[in-house]
């Protein structure tokens, strides 16, 4: 009924504008779903204990699309394993002017130069306060006017606020659409930006899995940089990957534009990324695949890769939630 009905209908209307009327459908009328979206998959063998957690199944949406932590219950609801929040700052931020987020129709792809909007990491907790049961990672950033030399601080910031409220974190310097916050991917600065919150997660009675979010842009020598860095900072993992910069092979009007890309046409560069990380640290750490699942075949492939749990996002906007469902029953199938 989604890629039917419902997905022609909202492929009609601007992609922001769908984002937040959607939103608001789901949180005023979430009961709905039942009646338009086959029931979620709970079964004990789809759980996973990744980095001391455990989640109901290995399927989690990625960050971005719900930034300000508003629809984390909803989306559960929906049959995700967990719900990555974020990229959430230290202040409030509108992010980059408007017309920022393009469908790529014929690529099955999106581009967004969205810029880190978000209502700050404090009017997040005020909503993550009211969590129930969802297993939930905390996606921090810096703001766009930090100078990438203080970027440190809105780090600490972020990861000192939300740490009663999320189970994991995510850090995140792979963007494209904040100005020289990739610079920050390279070896000292990640290092010692990783090495600090560590230190803190440390002094912790109970510290929280830390994870670093990379490009898929970066070179096997920069890899093998992430690999290092992992096991020098002692971080939990790594999640491979972000949108990349790449626009080979599309035939959308609109590939452009700025910003970085997601959907299918990322889908092999990420396995790549996975594949090579995972076996050049001989499995040293987990990684969480993202990046062009739109099928169960593209599920299984991140997870033969090397993926210990995987995140939708732009499939889960093409596909609808019963692609959730259809990863799950494959996986039960093996």
């Amino acid at each position: 009924m989604y890629k039917s009905i419902i997905r022609p209908i909202l492929f009609k209307f601007d992609p922001e504008e769908v984002h937040y009327f959607t939103f608001n459908l789901l949180k005023n009328f979430g009961f709905l779903t039942k009646l338009f979206f086959p029931k979620p998959i709970e079964d004990k063998r789809l759980e996973r204990e990744v980095f001391g957690l455990k989640f109901k199944n290995p399927v989690g949406l990625a960050a971005g699309f719900d930034k300000d932590a508003k629809m984390f219950h909803e989306l559960s609801d929906l049959g995700f394993g967990f719900i990555e929040i974020g990229t959430l700052t230290p202040k409030p931020q509108e992010g980059n002017p408007k017309k920022r987020l393009f469908r790529l129709k014929e690529d099955s792809a999106i581009i967004n130069r969205m810029g880190f909007n978000n209502g700050g990491v404090e009017t997040a907790v005020e909503r993550l306060k009211k969590n129930k049961n969802v297993l939930i990672g905390g996606n921090i950033g810096k703001n766009k006017v930090t100078p990438n030399e203080e970027a440190v601080n809105d780090y600490i910031f972020c990861f000192e606020k939300l740490f009663p409220y999320v189970d994991y974190f995510v850090v995140n310097v792979s963007s494209p659409n904040t100005p020289n916050l990739r610079a920050l991917q390279e070896k000292e600065p990640l290092t010692q930006l990783l090495s600090e919150l560590q230190e803190l997660n440390a002094k912790k009675e109970k510290p929280k899995p830390i994870l670093l979010k990379i490009a898929p842009d970066l070179s096997d020598d920069q890899l093998l940089d992430i690999i290092d860095i992992v096991k020098d900072t002692k971080i939990a993992g790594v999640i491979a990957t972000n949108t990349t910069l790449s626009r080979e092979g599309l035939v959308s009007d609109s590939k452009e534009e700025a910003g970085g890309l997601s959907g299918k046409p990322l889908a092999k560069r990420s396995t790549e990324v996975i594949r090579f990380l995972s076996e050049k640290s001989g499995k040293a750490f987990p990684i969480i695949g993202v990046g062009g699942i739109h099928s169960a075949e593209d599920a299984l492939e991140k997870l033969e890769a090397g993926a210990s749990l995987i995140q939708l996002y732009t499939g889960f906007i093409y596909e609808g939630p019963e692609l959730i469902r259809e990863i799950n029953e494959r996986l039960l199938k093996q």
